[in-house]
Formats: C-alpha cells, sequence, structure tokens
C-alpha cells in the first residue's frame, strides 16, 4: 500500500510556488506526484483545483510585470462571457516592460490608457469596452457579432460605451470591423446560435429580422415569444436546441397556436446554422418571397413589457375560407 501523500492545507487553496511549498514541508521532487499540477515556470496548483480557469489566471499574473492585465479572451471571459479564456491565457503588458516572453502566455505590448484597466473578479483585466474592441476587431465576423450580443444582451457593455470609444479611437487598427459588428449587433438575442442564425440570414442576403418578438392574440393574450420574426410577411424563424428536442409535445401545442394566430414558422438546428447554411436562407427566402403580395395581417403594438415587442394579431375564422377579422 502506498503512502497518503502530505498536503498541506496552505497549498490546497490556489496556485503556489516551488519556494511557498518548501516552506509548507514539500520539496520539488513531491511535487512531481498526481496530487499536484504544474501551471508555469514553479509554479504548481492542487490537482483538484487545477480545472478551475481562475486558478491558471492567478498563477500567470505572478508571472507578469506591474501594469500588465488579461486582455482578449481572457478579459472577456473575466467580464463574464462564454468563451475560452486559457487557450492561451492572453494579457497586455506596459510598453516599456522588460519581459519578452511567457510560456502559455500570448502577450501583447500596449499603452493602456486611464480606466482601461479595471478589476475584475480580483484579477487586472482590459475595460469591458477596450476587451469587446479587441475582440471584434481581430475575430471573424460572426463570431464577433455572437460576443457582441452576449455582452450587451448581459449588460457586460452598453452600445453607447462602444460607440464612445470608437470615436475616441479613431485611426486605430480594426474599427472598421468594430463599426461592422455594431451595426449588426443586437441586444435582444438570448443563445449564441441564436445569433449565428440571424447572422446566417443577413449574409445570405436576406432582410434583417427582428429579435425575440412577443405574440399576442387580439385579446391581448400571449402565444408565444419568437426567436426572430418577419412582422410583415408573418413568418417566425427560430433555433431548435436540445431544450426543444426534449419538449416536443409542448413544441408542438406552441406552434398550432401560432398558426392559429396567422404565423408560420420555420425551427432549424444546430446541423443546419452550423453544417448547412444555404437551404436555411432558400427556405426563409421561398416564404417571404411566396407572401410578398399578400395582404399581411394589420398589426397593433401593445404596452411593451420589458425588453420584448408585442403584436396583436388576427385568428382563422373557424369554417371558413379566408380569414376575417374579428
Amino acid at each position: 500500500m502506498g503512502r497518503t501523500p502530505v498536503l498541506p492545507r496552505q497549498l490546497l487553496r490556489g496556485p503556489f510556488t516551488v519556494a511557498e511549498a518548501k516552506r509548507a514541508g514539500i520539496d520539488r521532487a513531491h511535487l512531481r506526484g498526481a496530487s499536484w499540477i504544474r501551471l508555469g515556470h514553479s509554479t504548481y496548483v492542487w490537482s483538484k483545483l487545477a480545472d478551475d480557469p481562475m486558478h491558471h489566471l492567478a498563477a500567470a499574473l505572478r508571472r507578469l510585470p506591474a501594469g500588465a492585465a488579461f486582455s482578449g479572451l481572457t478579459a472577456a471571459w473575466l467580464h463574464g462571457l462564454d468563451v475560452t479564456p486559457c487557450t492561451p491565457i492572453e494579457a497586455t503588458i506596459p510598453v516599456g516592460a522588460g519581459v519578452s516572453a511567457r510560456s502559455g502566455i500570448a502577450l501583447r505590448r500596449c499603452l493602456l490608457g486611464k480606466g482601461e484597466i479595471v478589476r475584475v473578479r480580483g484579477l487586472p483585466a482590459t475595460s469591458a469596452a477596450r476587451t469587446m474592441a479587441e475582440v471584434c476587431s481581430r475575430l471573424p465576423l460572426v463570431e464577433s457579432v455572437v460576443i457582441a450580443d452576449a455582452a450587451l444582451h448581459g449588460k457586460v457593455v452598453r452600445a453607447d460605451q462602444l460607440d464612445a470609444w470608437v470615436v475616441a479611437h479613431g485611426g486605430q487598427r480594426g474599427l472598421r470591423t468594430l463599426r461592422r459588428v455594431l451595426d449588426l449587433a443586437e441586444p435582444a438575442s438570448e443563445s449564441p446560435m441564436e445569433s449565428r442564425l440571424r447572422m446566417v440570414l443577413i449574409n445570405g442576403g436576406l432582410p434583417r429580422p427582428r429579435a425575440q418578438v412577443s405574440i399576442h392574440d387580439r385579446w391581448g393574450r400571449f402565444v408565444a415569444r419568437l426567436d426572430l420574426f418577419y412582422e410583415q410577411q408573418r413568418l417566425g424563424i427560430e433555433y431548435d436546441g436540445a431544450v426543444h428536442r426534449e419538449s416536443l409535445a409542448a413544441d408542438n401545442r406552441r406552434q398550432n397556436k401560432l398558426l392559429r394566430a396567422g404565423v408560420r414558422l420555420l425551427r432549424f438546428t444546430a446541423a443546419d446554422v452550423l453544417g448547412n447554411p444555404d437551404p436555411v436562407v432558400h427556405q426563409v427566402r421561398e416564404l417571404l418571397s411566396a407572401n410578398a403580395g399578400t395582404r399581411t395581417f394589420e398589426t397593433e403594438e401593445f404596452e411593451p413589457s420589458a425588453g420584448t415587442r408585442t403584436f396583436e394579431t388576427e385568428e382563422f375564422q373557424p369554417n371558413a375560407g379566408t380569414r376575417t377579422k374579428r
């Protein structure tokens, strides 16, 4: 039977150096055991903490010069966005810092202005506006819009803050892309795949649909809330994720209610959006064109609830061949 490993309590809270391990009674040879994970030069962490990105970032901070701040996708993660923060860790260091490179860390040298470094979850990071500007200026357009949607929806940053950043940094590289992202961003969007679906339609040359529209019947009763909606053609479009697949019966009832309210619905999966977007565009364009010359339902906006748009709809007259207004 092997010996029980020695686990000093002071080493179980987060990253530590070899020197700190020695003071706790653990020498370098013991650190090669399964109880410890090496995070960087002379820096380790207890193996049960190794999956937490915060510990990787805390360890990285020990290896960065004064005035450094996490930036890029790493900063975006710290601000609460659903991105990968540590492949690699991204950091911005002062121009005059005497640091050439750090293993596992992508370093950028830049003069960060006043207010562009903030403390997020106890760590220094570039401000939300600067982080979004940096990320959106170098990622592909669609993924930049996905991140911008999430940041605006989650109130990580406001559109006016991003606009102000663009104005204050005129002429900086990547601003043209950032302006395009801001034009396409949708704060109402509630998921990355919903954002990608909207971008499939826009990149396919279709009109931009409205996002997160609440449909009510003529008596003001709630019918459904649609991911995307073409109001004039009464066409709803939704991303069909795993949650929908697990609630098929409820989704069918919901779709029937929409049909009774004069709203047609197209639903697409991740395989459609990511793997085969052309048929998505074709199907939507076909339905939009089919209804282009027909009379559309009159709509009247109700007093909107927080952040949503509501529309009055008409129902089909039972046993009648045409739609009649009640």
